[in-house]
């Protein structure tokens, strides 16, 4: 029985493991017959799990989605990596699932070996996120366009612009971005024929979804794209600095990424860059620790002088009153 048991307990873990199994291979890794696979199988299917089969030498096992949440097994690492995920999640700019990660992360660390609670509890207490400003978006929501990028339909939803306007929007819907603590929407806006980044916390979806699509190439990388969006277009100052710096430069260095760079050749690249004031720019640029040259706008190359004069004037203040306090 207790042999049994542990062979049920594998073959439940090796069909959550992948999408689909024949017959032979299960009976390959759990060192058995496939008569005794057939089975191990119903014997599955007997215990609330969904366990489908396709007939013939094409054919093959797959564990399918029931009526009820079945236990998930899982290894060392996926436990620890979890748990962590969890803990996160608690603190990200969803609305309401801090409470419900909580919850799980309770169940999930009830169950986990005291080996593994350590290591999930040393990587927690180590590990610093600062606070997050920024819109929580709904569960509902990020749940709705997720189905739609996945299943390839249509969406109908009512968009909050910057302003607080409402306009309808019916997308093709493709990518879920998660970029600066907030939630975008990569999609191909039908009526306007051209692709747009939505804010998620903007969006009411309307229901139901519409027609199937076939997905279009996507201009670029999706993550790219959401970036030059919101950390360009989006701005009334857009800037284009040459940064005198080998490629990769920045982000060895600890670049956050607010902005595109693009390789000019081994020593320099392009920053691509916005802002909704020129002095926001100029302080940027300035703290990125680098030698630069403004392409675009004129006006920044200004506001840098500014900037610059003012900065001195502080540091001349600074080593008068010190050397005036000197004995």
């Amino acid at each position: 029985m207790l042999e049994t048991s542990a062979r049920l307990l594998r073959l439940l873990s090796l069909l959550q493991s992948r999408r689909e199994w024949s017959g032979p291979e299960l009976a390959q890794r759990l060192d058995v017959t496939a008569r005794t696979v057939r089975r191990d199988v119903e014997r599955l299917r007997a215990l609330g799990y969904p366990v489908h089969a396709a007939p013939g030498t094409a054919g093959g096992y797959r564990l399918g989605a029931g009526a009820a949440l079945p236990p998930l097994l899982l290894d060392d690492e996926e436990a620890v990596v979890v748990a962590l995920s969890l803990r996160t999640a608690a603190r990200a700019s969803v609305e309401g699932i801090e409470e419900t990660s909580q919850r799980a992360l309770a169940k999930l660390e009830q169950v986990l070996p005291s080996r593994l609670r350590h290591r999930v509890q040393a990587m927690q207490a180590v590990t610093v996120q600062p606070p997050g400003p920024g819109p929580n978006v709904a569960q509902d929501v990020l749940t709705t366009l997720g189905a739609a990028c996945r299943d390839h339909e249509q969406l109908r939803f009512d968009y909050r612009d910057h302003g607080g306007s409402t306009t309808r929007r019916s997308v093709e819907p493709y990518r879920l971005v998660h970029h600066w603590r907030r939630w975008y929407l990569l999609a191909y806006d039908v009526e306007r024929g051209d692709w747009r980044t939505f804010r998620a916390d903007r969006i009411e979806p309307r229901t139901p979804t519409g027609p199937r699509f076939t997905p279009r190439e996507l201009p670029e990388d999706a993550a790219s794209y959401v970036a030059k969006g919101v950390t360009q277009r989006v701005y009334r100052y857009q800037a284009r600095i040459v940064l005198h710096v080998a490629p990769g430069f920045l982000e060895s260095n600890g670049w956050t990424g607010f902005g595109t760079v693009t390789a000019l050749d081994d020593g320099t690249c392009e920053l691509r860059t916005g802002s909704e004031t020129l002095e926001a720019l100029a302080m940027y640029v300035g703290m990125l620790g680098v030698e630069f040259e403004v392409i675009e706008p004129p006006e920044l190359s200004v506001r840098l002088r500014e900037v610059a004069d003012r900065l001195v004037r502080a540091a001349d203040a600074s080593q008068e009153r010190a050397a005036a306090d000197a004995p």
